[in-house]
């Protein structure tokens, strides 16, 4: 998702994922939260491989991604702004796995980002199967609050959408 949101901005982003079709709405959600003075937290660095594979050696990248390098993890400086944003917080939501945590070299800055949460001592909340998946096996589970694998649900049921499973039960 990050990689959208960054194209929005006007960097170049390599080969990482792109979803092309939501550039638009990436840089209208950017002039709303600008336009309400909210933070909006980009990775400002990333580690990136020139192909998706757990033996790709990592490049640490400030800026714009090379064209033939995709961003795989956040890098070292995004691990500190993103954790100085959650530290001191009332309730945390997460949803999305901050690189490719499956692949050890680029496990970090998910790592990190479970860690800072586990020790907020905020309300913390993780939505989605990959995150569900990453806090379990990063070892961070069992210091977090409420853990989903629904994570667009999640997301839809906090936004105040109807949800057709729950909605069920509450006509009965």
């Amino acid at each position: 998702m990050a990689y959208t949101f960054k194209k929005a901005q006007g960097f170049e982003i390599g080969k990482s994922l792109l979803e092309a079709d939501r550039i638009d709405y990436a840089k209208d959600m950017i002039a709303k939260a600008e336009a309400k003075g909210v933070k909006f937290l980009l990775p400002v660095d990333n580690l990136c491989a020139a192909e998706f594979s757990a033996d790709a050696e990592p490049v640490l990248v400030e800026g714009n991604i090379p064209e033939d390098l995709m961003g795989m993890d956040i890098g070292p400086k995004t691990v500190e702004l993103f954790s100085a944003a959650v530290a001191g917080a009332g309730t945390i939501v997460w949803n999305g796995p901050m690189g490719v945590f499956e692949f050890e070299k680029f496990a970090g800055g998910t790592k990190a980002m479970a860690k800072a949460l586990a020790e907020s001592g905020a309300i913390t909340i993780v939505g989605g199967g990959d995150s569900a998946a990453a806090v379990e096996k990063l070892g961070f589970a069992d210091k977090i609050t409420h853990i989903s694998t629904g994570g667009g649900a999640s997301l839809e049921f906090l936004e105040g959408k109807e949800l057709p499973g729950v909605a069920c039960l509450l006509d009965a």
